[in-house]
């Protein structure tokens, strides 16, 4: 798995895909197996991880790109994030996928994933880690949120198909957000994911009004969602710089049946 910010790795890492993420890739531009030294202070010094994941394809064996849209897309997240976080002791990691595509049961992204989150905690020690997934990247956090070093997992726009198993997310923060426009994935199979994963953790439930599958409707807004839960998940106080900001967090703070979801 290549990386923006060098991510370590717990051993080789397989090819990675993303999901419908049509045409968003989260940039990156380090080689394969990259991997960055640090020293004792700065691994004292880090408080939390957040790595945000990139979008994709159903089925590809292409190489994943720096410049590819869905890798591209993930920049302004990650920067937001981290822009949240500032002062925190947080790190902001941005993966890039080896490959394009999810591929059926290889369900390659979930393999790279969890072999970084195994480099993470060999790298950093034992912090909390949160992942945030666009697309086929956030199918590829949802399924990596059971490895033990992940608190909390965020979906944006996600492919969430029938049948994705919710049993690894017992234990952790979850929130889901989707927009009422987005033409690539489905907001109802969504919906029905949060339902089931409700019965096993607690869910926060955002529709974004107007929200199309690249996040760029409305893009303050996708950006907000993603800082603040950020924010939440690592327990940090909750933004009020940008407009609006109140509201966001309270969104991301929402995990009630009733309504089933919050509508910003």
């Amino acid at each position: 798995m290549a990386s923006g910010e060098t991510l370590p790795r717990g051993g080789p890492s397989p090819g990675a895909g993303h999901s419908p993420g049509a045409g968003h890739s989260p940039g990156a531009g380090h080689s394969p197996g990259a991997r960055r030294s640090l020293g004792p202070s700065r691994r004292d010094t880090v408080t939390g991880i957040v790595v945000v994941a990139h979008g994709g394809q159903v089925s590809s064996t292409e190489t994943t790109t720096a410049v590819q849209p869905a890798v591209l897309r993930m920049i302004p997240i990650a920067a937001a994030i981290r822009h949240a976080l500032r002062g925190s002791g947080t790190v902001v990691v941005r993966p890039r996928f080896g490959l394009r595509g999810w591929n059926g049961d290889q369900a390659a992204p979930v393999d790279d994933l969890n072999q970084a989150l195994d480099g993470v905690a060999a790298t950093y020690g034992p912090v909390p880690v949160v992942l945030i997934g666009h697309s086929m990247g956030a199918r590829a956090a949802m399924r990596a949120a059971g490895h033990p070093s992940v608190y909390a997992a965020a979906g944006l726009a996600p492919w969430l198909p029938p049948g994705e198993p919710v049993g690894q997310l017992a234990g952790r923060r979850v929130l889901v957000a989707h927009g009422t426009a987005d033409a690539v994935t489905n907001p109802q199979e969504t919906w029905a994911y949060v339902e089931r994963a409700r019965a096993v953790t607690q869910v926060a439930a955002i529709e974004v009004r107007d929200g199309d599958h690249p996040m760029l409707r409305r893009a303050r807004l996708w950006h907000a969602i993603a800082a603040e839960f950020a924010r939440a998940a690592l327990e940090l106080p909750a933004g009020s710089g940008a407009a609006g900001a109140g509201s966001v967090a309270a969104a991301v703070a929402t995990i009630a049946w009733e309504p089933p979801r919050t509508v910003l």
